[in-house]
């Protein structure tokens, strides 16, 4: 369908990427990852049409159907929420504007001609059912239920909508379009938990290519079935989700580490060589030979690993007390309309819950009400002694001085009562602005950057609560492990928002799911709530409408006039609907195996990688003249090597149940 031959792009003297090459066939779903501003937009625009390459080619046919979803919306829509989406079948809805006119042709046509026009309205109503064009305003409505949208918000003004909201309209357009290749920048961006496991089926399941930018690891595993890694300048492609991506890298390069270190060698003999025969003339010749060899080989390049390593040493808050907030039978709303009632919570120091729940639900409600925002219409909400909150929300990125440097805005915006031992420099390091990227001017900063900014903002100063509104928005995946590592070694209390399954399992104690107008506290974060199954829409497009429209009933017995047409019965489609449902019952009934098994591969490979290690230390010959330090270094080899071997045998028992 789309093939990349050896695309490079450059902006300015920097390389973005060279030499990108990749095909996406017919139901090919192709990840694509990398961190901010290693140019994984550039690269999509380019696969679009919206920017050109310095170098290679896209070949792809010239009748093919392309749906690219930007991460922001630059234009404005007039018409309807439900006009939005419709519009993404003009091509479908043009045949019906076409089968009209035949329609009034047939009426007015005799002898030949008529027989004409009723075999090519035959012809054009068999290609409109087959394309689903009888249901698709049922089939627009059930994606928009999918993706969160009311029933009644269907007939709102599109330029009433949020944002975010307009991005998911924008989705609906495209999944209704069903082009041939889908082409999607962070499509998570902008929903929640419920909405991202009902497109993840649709994905899952989707007929043509997808090539699609994201950093949330289940989305990827979910719907990926190859993963591209933007990194260094290069593209590496990799079979398997994200899980397999994980350790097929770690053993390619282990495997570049390997050729480097044996080419290191074999260049250090020459040039030993070179060094002891370079003045002696009877091996002139020989030396000559030597330093040309040297001077044409091609270095073995090792991939650039340089991640975002952070050690966070946060600053010491202030004991607050044991309880942080207590809710009593609390109703909250807006102009005297509840949102949510009857709310009972109480918070405890060091806690750390996630809120979710469907968007619109009242997961913003709550957090106002935690955060004295937002006075309660009946019962109580007490704020614990000693409570200093720190609240990160995407306006903040908004409001960072553009003019300065990062170190600049950092700087004015921590608290000045900071530890003078405390270095500020340091702190921006652990958020991965070390070095120059500190003296940076803020308007040069990705997105995912400036929301790094923010939240290093945001978690540096000495408070003991943390409130975070949807933090990984524009975050790269390396931005996202700083965000997990830095919340896990936060020693406040902790109250999340955010639609990254991976993050909430990983920092979060329990859930607070925000559903129906209530709030019910689950202990543990379990799967069940964290991505409860779709209820409203998962027919999905293309099911069969249950009502018959005018149009249809009335081509349908004009088909069955001239024999030409088939009636559309209730049971149409019912045999591959039935093989889709079972393959998503498959997929949701294997997830947590398979996060298990991915969860078994990321531990081996770090106990593997132990064990290499102890083995290093141990055949060094220093180690042999302190008998303490041998005795210690085999004890660990064994129960490392223990670790090992019982991990191996877990994870080929999980494998094998997944298979």
């Amino acid at each position: 369908m789309i093939t990349v031959a050896g695309l490079t792009k450059a902006h300015g003297p920097r390389t973005l990427f060279r030499e990108v090459t990749f095909r996406l066939l017919p139901g090919r779903r192709i990840a694509l990852i990398g961190g901010n501003g290693v140019g994984k937009t550039t690269l999509l625009e380019i696969v679009v049409g919206v920017q050109f390459a310095d170098a290679g080619e896209v070949h792809r046919p010239k009748d093919l159907r392309v749906g690219y979803l930007p991460q922001e919306l630059t234009e404005s829509h007039a018409g309807t929420v439900l006009d939005e989406v419709m519009s993404g079948a003009d091509h479908i809805r043009s045949i019906g504007v076409k089968l009209d006119q035949l329609m009034a042709d047939i009426a007015t046509t005799t002898g030949a001609e008529h027989d004409r026009v009723l075999n090519q309205y035959g012809e054009l109503q068999s290609r409109y059912e087959q394309l689903g064009g009888y249901s698709l305003e049922s089939d627009a409505r059930k994606i928009l239920a999918g993706l969160g949208f009311r029933e009644s918000d269907a007939d709102r003004p599109f330029s009433e909508l949020s944002g975010g909201w307009q991005m998911r309209a924008a989705l609906a357009r495209l999944m209704l379009a069903k082009p041939d290749v889908l082409v999607l920048d962070e499509p998570t961006n902008h929903l929640d938990t419920d909405s991202i496991s009902w497109l993840e089926n649709q994905l899952a399941n989707y007929p043509g290519a997808i090539l699609f930018v994201s950093h949330d690891r289940d989305f990827i595993d979910a719907v990926a079935e190859r993963v591209v890694e933007v990194a260094g300048g290069t593209a590496t492609e990799y079979v398997g989700g994200f899980a397999e991506f994980v350790v097929q890298r770690e053993e390619r390069l282990a495997s570049v580490l390997a050729q480097a270190a044996q080419q290191k060698r074999e260049m250090d003999k020459v040039e030993q060589f070179i060094e002891r025969f370079r003045y002696k003339a009877t091996k002139a010749r020989q030396v000559q030979s030597r330093i040309k060899t040297l001077e044409k080989l091609e270095k073995i390049a090792v991939p650039d690993q340089k991640a975002i390593v952070a050690k966070f040493s946060f600053p010491e808050p202030r004991r607050s007390s044991r309880v942080v907030v207590e809710i009593d039978d609390v109703t909250v709303g807006y102009d005297g309309i509840p949102i949510l009632s009857g709310v009972n919570l109480v918070v405890e120091r060091g806690q750390k819950l996630s809120l979710v729940g469907p968007n619109g639900a009242g997961k913003s409600t709550l957090l106002k009400l935690l955060l004295g925002d937002l006075t309660p219409l009946s019962g109580t909400v007490t704020i614990g002694n000693q409570v200093d909150v720190a609240y990160f929300a995407q306006h903040q990125v908004e409001a960072l001085d553009l003019t300065k440097t990062v170190a600049m805005e950092f700087s004015a915006r921590v608290g000045g009562d900071q530890p003078k031992t405390r270095n500020l420099r340091t702190v921006l390091g652990s958020f991965g602005f070390s070095g120059e990227a500190a003296d940076r001017r803020i308007a040069d900063l990705s997105g995912g950057e400036r929301t790094r900014l923010a939240l290093a903002i945001c978690m540096a100063n000495p408070v003991n609560l943390l409130v975070l509104d949807e933090p990984t928005n524009h975050l790269d995946l390396p931005s996202c492990d700083v965000l997990e590592d830095a919340l896990s070694a936060y020693p406040g209390t902790v109250l999340l928002v955010s639609h990254d399954r991976h993050l909430i399992r990983s920092v979060a104690h329990d859930l607070l799911e925000v559903r129906d107008g209530k709030v019910v506290l689950h202990s543990g974060v379990e799967d069940s709530v964290l991505s409860p199954s779709f209820q409203g829409g998962n027919a999905g497009p293309g099911s069969p409408s249950a009502s018959t429209s005018p149009k249809q009933a009335t081509s349908n017995a004009q088909g069955k006039a001239k024999g030409k047409g088939k009636a559309k019965g209730p049971q149409s489609g019912s045999p591959k609907r039935a093989e889709a449902e079972a393959r998503q019952s498959r997929h949701q009934n294997s997830k947590a195996l398979r996060s298990e098994v991915a969860r078994l591969e990321r531990e081996l490979v770090a106990a593997e990688a132990e064990v290499a290690e102890l083995n290093r230390q141990m055949a060094d010959p220093a180690v042999y003249g302190d008998p303490e330090e041998i005795t210690r270094l085999s004890l660990a080899f064994g129960v490392a090597k223990d670790r090992s071997s019982e991990l191996m045998d877990a994870w080929a028992e999980a494998s094998a149940r997944l298979e």
